[in-house]
This record gives C-alpha cells, sequence and structure tokens, in this order.
C-alpha cells in the first residue's frame, strides 16, 4: 500500500517509515498537516499516519480540508496528548483509527492489517454487487450431463492455484463459472475483480490491467491502480482474453511469469499476487495461427480447460432455469411467482438458442413484465421472438 507520514517530528516519521517499509509498503512523508493536503491533492493514498499538533496546519484541519476537497484515505490519527474527546471528534471527521502517543509499532502494525481486511472486503463486497447486478444468477442451475461435468471440474481444480481458462458461447455463463471456482478456492475472502477485455478501448487496456503513474499521458492526473494490484490476495477474472491486444498480451505474459507489473508511466516493480482465470468465445488456436493471440500466453493460461455448453446442448435444464428465473425476476420486480403453462414451457424447451442462458432470462424477465400470472404458450410465440 503507499502511506503519507506527516508529523513535524522527523525522528517518529523515521521510525514509522522504517517499520512500514519492511512490511514492504511504498511510504512518503510531509513534516505538516499544509504539506501533506497537497500531496494528498496530488496523489492517491492508500494510508494517511496524521498527528495532531502540528504547525501551519493541524490533523484536526487537515481532517476537515480532506472532507471539504472530497479526499479519500484511510487516516491514524497520532497525538501524545491523547483524549476521548479529540479521539471522538477525529473519527467524527473520517478518522479510521487514533493511536497514542508514545507509539507501540505492535498497534501500528495491527492497524494496518485492519486497513488491509477493510480494503479487500470492499472491494470484494462492490465487484460481487456488481456482478450480481450484471449476470444471470448465484448458481449453477441444472442437473444435465453437461452441467454436472463443469461442476465437476470447478470442485476438482477450484482449491488449487492453477490457472483455469473457460471457453463457451456469449450468454453461456462463463462468468458464473469464474466466480464459483473464486467461492471455493482458498482465496474466496480475497477480492474477485473482473477486465472485460472486449469492452476496453486498445489504447487504455494496459492503464486498467496495470495502472499508471500521474502524468503518464494526458489525461493521467493522478496515479491509479490497475486491476492486477486489485486483485491482489484474490482473482484477476479476465474476460473475453481473446480480443486483448496482443502488446498488453506481453505485458500479461511477463505479470503471470514474473509475478510483477510496471504501471504506464513507470519503472518500479511491483508484486502482484493473484490467482489468473481467463475466459473467451473465440477458438483461441485459430487465433494463434492468424498471428492475434501469442501461443505462449495461451499455454500460461490453459492450464486448465473448461467447456462451458451452450444451452441448445443442454435443453433439459431449461425447465430448472426457469423456475430459477422466475422466482429471481419475481422478487426483483416485488411480484408474486409467476408460472409457466406446460405448452409454454413445451415451446421454450424447444426454442433454439442462440443467446444461450443470457437470452432466456431476458425472455423470461419480458413476460413476467407483460403477462398475467400463468404464462401461456401463446404469449410466449408473441413474446419469445424465435427465430
Amino acid at each position: 500500500m503507499k502511506i503519507l507520514i506527516t508529523d513535524d517530528d522527523r525522528a517518529i516519521r523515521r521510525i514509522i517509515r522504517d517499520i512500514l517499509e519492511m512490511e514492504g509498503h511504498s511510504v512518503e512523508e510531509a513534516e505538516d498537516g499544509l504539506a501533506a493536503l497537497e500531496l494528498l491533492k496530488k496523489s492517491a493514498f492508500d494510508v494517511l499516519f496524521c498527528d495532531i499538533k502540528m504547525p501551519k496546519m493541524d490533523g484536526i484541519a487537515l481532517l476537515e480540508a480532506l472532507h471539504e476537497h472530497h479526499v479519500s484515505v484511510d487516516t491514524m490519527v497520532m497525538s501524545g496528548h491523547g483524549t476521548i474527546e479529540m479521539a471522538v471528534k477525529a473519527l467524527k471527521l473520517g478518522a479510521y483509527d487514533f493511536i497514542e502517543k508514545p507509539l507501540n509499532l505492535n498497534r501500528i502494525l495491527v492497524s494496518m492489517q485492519h486497513v488491509r481486511e477493510k480494503g479487500q472486503l470492499l472491494r470484494s463486497n462492490a465487484a460481487l454487487k456488481t456482478s450480481i447486478k450484471k449476470f444471470i444468477g448465484n448458481s449453477m442451475v441444472g442437473s444435465s450431463p453437461a452441467i454436472l461435468e463443469v461442476q465437476s471440474m470447478v470442485q476438482k481444480v477450484a482449491s488449487s492455484e492453477a490457472r483455469v481458462l473457460i471457453t463457451g458461447p456469449n450468454g453461456s455463463g462463463k462468468e458464473l463459472v469464474a466466480r464459483s471456482l473464486h467461492d471455493q478456492s482458498n482465496r474466496s475472502k480475497g477480492p474477485f475483480i473482473e477486465v472485460n477485455c472486449a469492452a476496453i478501448p486498445a489504447e487504455l487496456v494496459e492503464s486498467e490491467l496495470f495502472g499508471h503513474e500521474k502524468g503518464a499521458f494526458t489525461s493521467a492526473v493522478k496515479e491509479k491502480k490497475g486491476r492486477f494490484e486489485l486483485a491482489s490476495g484474490g482473482t484477476l477474472f479476465l474476460d473475453e482474453i481473446g480480443d486483448m491486444p496482443l502488446n498488453a498480451q506481453a505485458k500479461v505474459l511477463r505479470a503471470l511469469q514474473e509475478k510483477v507489473i510496471q504501471r504506464v508511466g513507470g519503472e518500479k516493480d511491483i508484486k502482484v499476487d493473484c490467482r489468473v482465470i481467463a475466459a473467451t468465445n473465440k477458438n483461441l488456436r485459430n487465433a494463434i495461427l492468424a498471428g492475434q493471440f501469442r501461443e505462449d500466453l495461451y499455454h500460461r493460461l490453459a492450464v486448465i480447460l473448461i467447456a462451458v455448453p451452450p444451452l441448445n446442448e443442454r435443453r433439459e435444464d431449461i425447465p430448472a432455469l426457469c423456475a430459477h428465473f422466475l422466482q429471481q425476476i419475481c422478487e426483483e420486480q416485488g411480484l408474486p411467482t409467476k408460472q409457466l403453462a406446460p405448452p409454454a414451457l413445451e415451446l421454450l424447451s424447444s426454442l433454439n438458442w442462440t443467446g444461450n442462458i443470457r437470452e432466456l432470462r431476458n425472455i423470461l424477465e419480458r413476460l413476467v413484465i407483460l403477462c398475467g400470472d400463468v404464462i401461456s404458450k401463446s404469449e410466449v410465440e408473441r413474446y419469445a421472438n424465435p427465430q
């Protein structure tokens, strides 16, 4: 983590800096609150150690200024004249912790551990909420031989550190498989960070993956952590990896081989510790022959291959999927759970699902909104738009 220490006592700054750098953190110093504020406005820091009694701007004034300028940083307030009133005031202004002087180094390390765990939890929760909103559900539904084979593979490899390449057509559930691997892994308490390689402009892919330093390019007004850093301790999911530009592929290969990255515009190696899971709807071997994908990266990613079948190859799962989605959608809409008439379910089971599970869920949502408590075959014919 990147840490700023502000205290007018140089010896105290040095003591804290030494212990934090021994723990592998990047540390900068400021001798008063005003200097700290300028640094915080220009660059992003994860943690601020802030003394209360300082010239030019004291710690309480600095906390107020951070709030005014919308600067977000976990702040550890330090004071040799601590009182309950002062501690309460600091905490109300957004301080994360209050540490009394003379400093106890173990106390500092415990506070840092709490900040790290908090950051991992927030990132994981944010990623989970995004995933739930975007995706089709939260479990692999079905009992067909095809989906049981996928579930078996997930159970076998989830607890390992092996990289996994998930293949399958759009809408078949590749992201759900990736999340299942994470949730059943030893990294489940860490973040699950997703990157959709097809949705990021080519010129921004490296910045998204590896971060950038301030001034690395025109719009880089402050430094930014990349997805590899944000996924530390957890899982990085590279969705649609087949659409990643070749120059970014070379840097991803280095990150996988050496477990280090460099931010765009930076020269410092940053260690990363995340499990990488990738997914694609493309035939990567054909892309390798066409010179569009690196063969060495393919072999790094495809230690374990999991092929997710299209919905047309697991039609026996459609009744269970329909029941699952109808309940889920009706809960989202605040409605009693609706039902499909048997002829309607039979028709849905016979359609050509080119959009796979995502298409099925979309159609069911449309039927829930437009139809009555029992959805008829004629309504499916009207609203399903079969091809």
